[in-house]
């Protein structure tokens, strides 16, 4: 049986589909053109990823723009109360001293009188840190910060290290992380704490005794 019959009949279907290709608007070349056919969707996501670059960007300057408003803010907001909270510090100051000099033990109606200060102390460092007013007091043994404490001396100490504090002499304060007073403090000296200033003076021999380094 000759092959012939079957070839004009495939050749008849290809020739009407083309026919058909050709009256829908569709293209019947080779599948090595396809690659002409994808370039305007390249081109497409090309321009899709530029534009989400620009939102990227744009979404990363709103937040900075943010961050710098509530900055703004926050500089306004200590400027507005900043020369009101510095004359409300000598009425802590005042209170902190009476508390300092009142009796530890006091009865009767001096008890009432120091219960009185301090419950005033409470609320007026209440009302300081309700608008962003924070006391400064380093306790003894604390780092001493350049940023928030001011040394008014320095003392050697047998109990805190070298350049730690000893006492608190002033409260100091801080407006929304910007130091509108610093504490007044005194600082242990250098080589201050036990046995830093003489390491060989405390050390026991080997009876028991101290050793005496400067024999």
């Amino acid at each position: 049986m000759s092959d012939k019959p079957l070839n004009d009949d495939i050749n008849a279907l290809d020739a009407e589909a083309a026919e058909a290709n050709a009256e829908h608007g569709l293209d019947s070349r080779p599948a090595q053109d396809a690659g002409d056919d994808l370039a305007p969707l390249d081109a497409v996501i090309a321009e899709r990823d530029e534009w989400k670059d620009r939102a990227l960007r744009v979404a990363a300057e709103m937040e900075n723009l943010k961050r710098r408003a509530e900055a703004q803010q926050n500089d306004a907001r200590a400027f507005a109360i900043q020369r009101f909270a510095k004359d409300l510090l000598g009425v802590a100051d005042n209170l902190e001293r009476a508390l300092m000099a009142a009796p530890k033990e006091a009865e009767g109606a001096t008890a009432g009188l120091v219960t009185g200060l301090e419950l005033t102390q409470k609320a007026l460092l209440q009302a300081f840190e309700s608008n962003g007013l924070k006391r400064v007091a380093p306790e003894a043994g604390e780092t001493f910060n350049p940023h928030l404490h001011q040394a008014m001396m320095e003392q050697p100490s047998d109990t805190v290290s070298g350049g730690k504090v000893i006492q608190t002499m002033q409260s100091g304060f801080e407006l929304f992380g910007r130091t509108v007073r610093p504490a007044m403090v005194v600082v242990a000296a250098k080589g201050s704490g036990g046995q830093a200033a003489n390491p060989y003076g405390a050390a026991p021999a080997a009876d028991g005794q101290a050793f005496d380094g400067k024999a």
